[in-house]
């Protein structure tokens, strides 16, 4: 009988022991874990090492390092009516996770999509020697009609030329033109 009750008692421990170690996490320096408890969320946590309950908890890690999203090639049809083709690059980071997790579904492709309707938007209302001249002018105000979109989710780091570096809460896009002429 004492082995029986013996072997029941080590059954028991290993389980908990292991319930125990199911519930520690690690996150690195440059994430955060933004943590559900039966699907309420109860914040973002990190960096380090840190247990949540099991089972009933979930964690999703966000990075937040600078993203940079390739925007497809677009073909814009200019005020002027001239057909050009445009590339982009969106540089963004997340503020808030707990936000850019629970408020919008898959926050890098909203923030691709919103590049993209942007820079149609902006470039169609410009001629191309506009697009051509004043090319910061225009990054100016993709930056700030994206930023206006993103404020909550995502903050992003805009650079201009190699050497200055703008830095606020919106978005960046580097675009280059090749004329349809």
């Amino acid at each position: 009988m004492d082995t029986i009750v013996l072997s029941v008692i080590s059954v028991i421990v290993l389980i908990l022991v292991f319930l125990a170690l199911s519930g520690i996490r690690v996150v690195q320096q440059y994430e955060r874990g933004v943590i559900f408890v039966l699907g309420s969320l109860r914040g973002a946590k990190g960096p380090g090492i840190f247990w949540v309950p099991p089972i009933i908890t979930r964690m999703i890690k966000v990075d937040l390092r600078i993203v940079t999203l390739t925007v497809p090639p677009q073909e814009v049809i200019t005020r002027d009516n001239v057909t050009i083709k445009v590339t982009a690059v969106i540089y963004f980071y997340v503020v808030d996770p707990a936000a850019a997790v629970v408020n919008v579904m898959n926050f890098m492709q909203a923030t691709t999509q919103i590049g993209q309707t942007t820079l149609r938007n902006v470039l169609g209302q410009s001629e191309l020697d506009e697009l051509l001249a004043q090319r910061n002018k225009i990054n100016r105000e993709l930056q700030t009609i994206i930023d206006e979109h993103t404020e909550t989710l995502v903050c992003v780091d805009r650079s201009g030329a190699p050497v200055q570096v703008y830095c606020c809460c919106g978005a960046s896009i580097l675009t280059s033109a090749v004329s349809g002429r």
